[in-house]
């Protein structure tokens, strides 16, 4: 490069995203090749048409840039750059902003009676005609599940039948829309997800080890958005997220969230397992419009009064003091879902409930039991917008007189104020 990497950072700092700012300051000439490669995002001021990301590609170089994803939903592509290639990025009047094709991963610490949940399903509504899409690890075709796992799209290995190499998507899906077919007798309550007739559709964003880049997520919540109406998609849940390193409206998952949003999905996401500490909402948990779930240990008492916050759930406010989390719901020792011989089925054989169900614990498994709701309340009123959702969700909640506001925003989830059929 013709200048010092440090001042050309400096000058285009405007371009450049956090994160990768500091992993060229760390790949400086002196110190490592000129042809050394970065995962990165590429946004575009206007339409990423396919004539403009190839004039683009001509410009930088195309030994130099490699892409990998059209995200049209965030205007943008993503690829690997050289440094040399980044600079030539940050000269085109094209480009918007680069950020790093960052990590996510499954919000995981290594319930439902007490908020309203396990209502015999003659006397309640149960999710029927709802599809809730779970962006996640996969989902293993579980009994639970049989006849309602309608699509599956697998980005990680572009395999076709649903499947789930980690368990936590299975287990996510289990707390949302579980039917406890497998377990007889009053105990099948214990297992009966929000949303027992719901639909269901797997997204797989995350890898077996539960992590997952940017871009696959994004391109995840590309094709719930292009599919919605195909597959009657109403609800996202994303038990998954990373650290903020910069405002909702300049991070790219927070950018995809937002435009599911716009196209009427009720986007819910945990807030992430980084507690007690304050200012630790995991994105796309900081994004305005999504519903940001926390989580409670009930202590198996059915009287929410006596529920508490759990330690290991993330606490606000966000990065620029917004109100986060939304509002909490039940994450300690949840029963639900297990992926017979994945990779958390083989790591954790102690937390397994009989053949087919399994334990866990963390916001992972808050979010799907609010997902689960929304279904339920859609069914009853399929007329609802995501806005609208939000807000009667929050006007419901049980206030928890030990915690403030930051760890458990408006309060927490209680689904009794759903009418009976």
């Amino acid at each position: 490069m013709a200048q010092n990497t440090t001042d050309w950072i400096r000058q285009h700092k405007r371009l450049l995203d956090l994160p990768l700012r500091k992993g060229l300051r760390r790949a400086s000439p002196q110190t490592s090749k000129e042809n050394a490669r970065y995962p990165v995002i590429v946004q575009f001021k206007k339409k990423t048409l396919p004539s403009t990301i190839q004039s683009c590609k001509k410009q930088w170089g195309t030994s130099s840039f490699t892409p990998t994803r059209r995200l049209g939903i965030i205007q943008a592509i993503s690829g690997t750059a050289t440094l040399s290639c980044l600079q030539k990025m940050c000269e085109s009047g094209h480009v918007e902003r680069i950020y790093l094709n960052q990590k996510a991963k499954m919000s995981l610490d290594v319930a439902a009676p007490s908020v309203g949940l396990t209502r015999s399903a003659a006397n309640r509504f149960t999710g029927k005609g709802v599809t809730i899409a779970i962006l996640d690890t996969g989902i293993y075709p579980h009994p639970d599940l049989k006849g309602r796992i309608i699509a599956f799209r697998d980005l990680i290995h572009k395999r076709t039948k649903p499947y789930d190499d980690n368990g936590h998507g299975t287990h996510v899906a289990g707390c949302a829309a579980g039917n406890g077919s497998r377990c007889k007798g009053k105990a099948a309550r214990r297992f009966i997800g929000a949303a027992p007739h719901a639909k269901l559709v797997g997204v797989k964003v995350l890898a077996q080890d539960g992590q997952g880049n940017f871009d696959d997520i994004i391109a995840g919540v590309q094709w719930c958005i292009r599919n919605r109406k195909k597959y009657g998609i109403r609800v996202l849940n994303l038990s998954l997220g990373a650290e903020p390193l910069s405002h909702s409206k300049n991070d790219p998952l927070c950018q995809a969230v937002a435009r599911a949003v716009r196209a009427g999905l009720v986007t819910v996401v945990c807030a992430g397992n980084n507690g007690p500490h304050r200012r630790t909402i995991y994105t796309p948990g900081i994004c305005p419009t999504a519903i940001t779930v926390g989580a409670t240990d009930d202590r198996n008492k059915l009287n929410q009064a006596a529920h508490k916050i759990a330690r290991f759930s993330s606490r606000g406010p966000g990065m620029y003091g917004q109100l986060k989390p939304d509002l909490v719901a039940p994450g300690v020792n949840i029963t639900s879902l297990r992926a017979p011989r994945s990779f958390l089925d083989r790591e954790l054989a102690l937390q397994r409930v009989g053949r087919w169900y399994f334990t866990l614990s963390g916001c992972s498994m808050s979010a799907p039991l609010v997902a689960g709701t929304v279904a339920c309340m859609l069914e009853e009123n399929p007329k609802l917008t995501p806005q609208q959702v939000k807000a009667r969700l929050l006007q419901h909640t049980v206030h928890l007189v030990k915690s403030n506001r930051y760890a458990q925003g408006h309060g927490e989830l209680n689904a009794r104020f759903l009418k009976k059929k």
